[in-house]
C-alpha cells in the first residue's frame, strides 16, 4: 500500500494544485520585486511589474534567472530577506566558475525538510527504519537535506557521511540500516567493497536507498538493486532550490513527481526560451513558490528532460519529471553529434561492465577525439591481448550504434580509476573550446 508524509498535498486534486500555485506565484513575485532589487531590475528591462502576474498562466512574461545571474549577484545579491533572518547557506561546488550560494530561513529549512521527508516516505521509511545518510555533509545539500527528511519522518539517522566504505558497511550491519542515501556512483562503490569482503545482500538489512546528485541509467540502477538487494529510487534537486527533494520517485518508478506547491516546472526550447507545449522534450525551468531567503522565478536548470501529467498508480497528481538525459550545458558535441555520457553507461553496462569509466575527448588535428576508459570487472581480467582486443571492438561496436559515431575504448585493469566518495568524474574535456 502506497504510504505518503503529507497525504492532502500529495494527493490534491490537480485545479486545487492549480489555484494554490496561482496564489503563492502572485505572492512571490510581489516578494522578489519588493526585496530582491537585482532581480527586480530585470523583470523592470522586460517591462513586467507584479500586477501583470495574476497566476502560473502568467509566468512565461517574466524574465529567466541563469546561472550566470547567481554569480553575478554573488554573494548576496539575490537574497529576499536580510541576513538576521537567515540560519544557513550551502553552496554548489564552484567546479565552473564562482560558488553559487543559497540562503535558508528556518521556515524554508523546514520545508526543504518537508520535501524529503515525502521522498523518504515514498521509499518505504517509517519511524521504525534506520536511515543511513552517506552524502556529504557542510555546503553539499545532500547530507542535510536528507538527514532532516530522515528526522521528520522519525527515522533513526545515521549521519555518517560519505567515505569510509568498510566503516558503512560495518554500521549497515551493526545498527540494521535498512535506508541508504548516497550517489548512485557511491552505492555501486559500496556494492563493489561489499563483494570484495565475500559479502552479498543477504549480509545487510537494506530494503531501500535514495540516490541522486549525479547522472545515473537504467541499467546502473538495476545492477546497484542486484548488488545491494534492495530497491533504489531516485531523487532530483538543485542547491540554487533548496536541495534534493525538488522531486522524487514513488513505488511506480515511473519519473519523480515534482513537489509542486513549491516548485513550478516548465520546458523550454534551450536555444528560443519559447515554453514547449505538455510532453516536449526541452530544458527545465523552475520557479520557487515558498522559498523566502533565496527566492528564483523561472530558473534555467540547462537539465534536459520531459514532463508526464498523466495519472500515476500511486494516487500523487503531482506531475512527473522524467531523468533528465543530460545538460544542455554539459552536453558534449563530438564532431558534431550531441552526446550524452548516460549513452555511454548504457551500452557498458549493458554488455557487463560495473559502472565505473572515464570519458577522454580532446582535439587532434582540428578533429574531436572520443576515447572512452572502462574498467574490466575482477571476473573478466585478463591480459589476453587478443580477448581484450575482441571486447574492446565489441564495445567500439555498441558505442558507434548508440552515438552514431566512432570512439576509442581502453579496457583497463579493475579498481585503476579513482573512485570517488562524492559526485564521479566522469568526463574530461581537453579541447581548448
Amino acid at each position: 500500500m502506497e504510504r505518503y508524509y503529507q497525504p492532502e498535498i500529495e494527493t490534491m486534486p490537480r485545479d486545487q494544485l492549480r489555484a494554490l500555485q496561482d496564489e503563492r506565484l502572485v505572492k512571490q513575485v510581489r516578494h522578489v520585486w519588493d526585496n530582491v532589487p537585482y532581480y527586480r531590475a530585470k523583470m523592470e528591462e522586460k517591462g513586467v511589474t507584479p500586477d501583470d502576474i495574476k497566476g502560473v498562466a502568467d509566468l512565461h512574461k517574466l524574465p529567466f534567472v541563469t546561472k550566470a545571474d547567481l554569480r553575478d549577484a554573488y554573494p548576496y545579491g539575490l537574497m529576499g530577506k536580510p541576513k538576521s533572518e537567515c540560519v544557513r547557506i550551502h553552496s554548489t561546488s564552484g567546479t565552473t566558475g564562482k560558488r553559487v550560494m543559497a540562503f535558508y530561513t528556518q521556515h524554508d529549512v523546514d520545508l526543504w525538510e518537508d520535501c524529503c521527508a515525502r521522498a523518504l516516505t515514498a521509499a518505504g521509511a517509517t519511524k521504525e527504519d534506520v536511515c543511513q545518510v552517506a552524502y556529504g555533509y557542510g555546503l553539499f545539500t545532500g547530507g542535510a537535506g536528507l538527514h532532516g527528511g530522515s528526522h521528520k519522518v522519525g527515522c533513526l539517522t545515521i549521519p555518517i557521511s560519505s567515505g569510509n566504505t568498510e566503516r558503512q558497511i560495518g554500521f549497515m550491519q551493526d545498527l540494521s540500516s535498512t535506508i541508504l542515501c548516497c550517489t548512485p556512483s557511491y552505492a555501486a562503490y559500496l556494492g563493489e567493497t561489499m563483494k570484495e569482503m565475500g559479502l552479498g545482500p543477504d549480509d545487510i538489512p537494506l530494503k531501500a536507498g535514495i540516490f541522486g546528485a549525479e547522472a545515473w541509467s537504467e541499467e546502473m540502477r538495476q545492477d546497484i538493486q542486484k548488488t545491494l538487494g534492495i530497491k533504489a529510487y531516485d531523487i532530483y534537486g538543485l542547491t540554487e532550490l533548496s536541495g534534493p527533494g525538488v522531486s522524487f520517485e514513488c513505488s511506480a518508478q515511473q519519473g519523480m513527481h515534482i513537489n509542486e506547491d513549491h516548485f513550478i516546472a516548465e520546458i523550454i526550447d534551450p536555444d528560443t526560451g519559447e515554453v514547449l507545449p505538455d510532453g516536449s522534450k526541452g530544458e527545465l525551468v523552475f520557479t520557487s513558490l515558498t522559498k523566502e531567503a533565496f527566492p528564483l522565478l523561472r530558473y534555467r536548470t540547462r537539465d534536459i528532460c520531459q514532463l508526464n501529467y498523466e495519472p500515476c498508480s500511486c494516487g500523487r497528481t503531482h506531475v512527473r519529471m522524467a531523468k533528465p538525459m543530460g545538460r544542455s550545458d554539459d552536453m558534449l558535441i563530438i564532431r558534431g553529434v550531441n552526446v550524452f555520457p548516460s549513452q555511454i553507461e548504457t551500452v557498458l553496462l549493458n554488455n557487463g561492465y560495473a559502472a565505473n569509466y572515464q570519458i577522454i575527448v580532446d582535439r587532434v588535428n582540428h578533429t574531436d577525439t572520443l576515447e572512452v576508459r572502462v574498467e574490466m570487472t575482477p571476473e573478466m581480467f585478463t591480459d589476453n591481448l587478443g580477448e581484450i582486443d575482441k571486447r574492446q571492438k565489441q564495445l567500439v561496436d555498441g558505442l558507434r550504434s548508440m552515438l552514431g559515431l566512432s570512439a576509442k575504448v581502453k579496457l583497463v585493469a579493475p579498481k585503476s580509476i579513482v573512485r570517488s566518495e562524492g559526485k564521479a568524474v566522469r568526463i574530461i574535456d581537453n579541447r581548448k573550446i
